[in-house]
């Protein structure tokens, strides 16, 4: 009994999820040495208001993962979602937190259900499915909306970015939590309660790991593929209208390209990109550590493009360490 919880400790504090946790605390002690302003309440805000709609992204892209999948889509289907609902409110005369929150996120469901079918009906790829939407749905953007975008919110959706849980008054600035942050954490607890303790969450886990398998286990691969697509691009169109609601304008190139971020974060949190293994936790923490990078790098005098640099360094460790410990458990003697 000794030697198992000795074996459970060490465990722990080896996993992915404790790695990361080291990284980001050498990493805050770097900048909070050369920047005594670090270590603030305004930090934290700070911080944790960069992560909101990334991490929102970034939850959906580790549902993909773990299933087996990498989803490229979801930055065109949000700026399609929050362009498309911000122009039919303004040009109907609607208003309304609320209602935006559900066309939006009906618009991205049915985006979903267009991945939903190449991946589980025609058996495509997820990357060359998604890859393929995305072109296309950018594409249109492009086409029909080139780089317009929409400054004049009607007058609720416009109000909800000024709308704050609290403020931090650092003297010099002050630090202001958005109301959105609900979202994400509301978000976090379904899908850890979803991944955690439901059939669906085990069916994702198991045709991650293995399709053929997952059917052998009973799981219904396609209708599994169908909840994951339409849930996620719910759940994305949602994120695009948040975006739109606090940057009080929607554009829709702004959220293009920020699939590889995203996909960096879910990956450093210990998601494999082989699928079976992924957590939200792992995800939080990989959101967090690039969101410090992002953000505070700057103060240790490293130049902007020397961030991609770094990101691009902790992506290949945080893939070399779940190898690592992937391996170690492959050859671990079975008791």
């Amino acid at each position: 009994m000794d030697q198992s919880k000795k074996l459970a400790k060490n465990n722990v504090l080896t996993s992915n999820e404790a790695i990361v946790i080291y990284i980001i605390i050498g990493l805050c002690l770097v900048i909070g040495l050369v920047n005594n302003s670090f270590f603030s309440v305004g930090t934290v805000v700070d911080t944790a208001r960069a992560m909101l709609t990334m991490l929102m992204f970034a939850l959906c892209e580790m549902i993909v993962i773990v299933s087996g999948g990498i989803d490229v889509s979801f930055p065109a289907f949000a700026s399609f979602a929050m362009y498309f609902t911000s122009k039919l409110m303004i040009d109907n005369g609607w208003d309304g937190v609320l209602l935006a929150f559900v066309i939006s996120g009906l618009v991205g469901l049915a985006l979903g259900v267009l991945n939903a079918f190449l991946v589980g009906t025609f058996k495509i790829p997820t990357l060359i499915a998604t890859l393929g939407t995305s072109s296309l749905i950018n594409g249109a953007l492009l086409s029909f909306v080139g780089v317009n975008e929409i400054t004049n919110l009607p007058a609720q959706m416009d109000s909800m970015s000024k709308a704050y849980l609290f403020q931090v008054d650092l003297g010099n600035k002050i630090s202001s939590m958005s109301v959105f942050i609900i979202l994400p954490v509301v978000l976090c607890v379904v899908v850890w309660f979803l991944m955690k303790y439901t059939m669906l969450g085990r069916a994702i886990y198991a045709i991650g790991g293995d399709q053929n398998s997952a059917r052998r286990a009973g799981f219904n691969v396609v209708k599994t593929q169908y909840f994951i697509y339409m849930f996620v691009g719910a759940i994305v169109g949602i994120t695009g209208m948040t975006y739109t609601l606090l940057a009080r304008n929607s554009n829709p190139n702004n959220l293009m390209g920020s699939e590889m971020l995203v996909i960096a974060a879910v990956v450093i949190g210990g998601a494999r990109i082989t699928g079976g293994h992924g957590s939200v936790l792992g995800t939080i923490l990989g959101v967090a550590l690039l969101s410090i990078v992002q953000n505070n790098l700057i103060i240790l005098g490293v130049p902007t493009y020397w961030q991609t640099f770094v990101i691009g360094m902790l992506i290949i460790i945080g893939c070399m360490i779940t190898s690592i410990k992937a391996k170690r458990v492959a050859l671990s003697p079975k008791i």
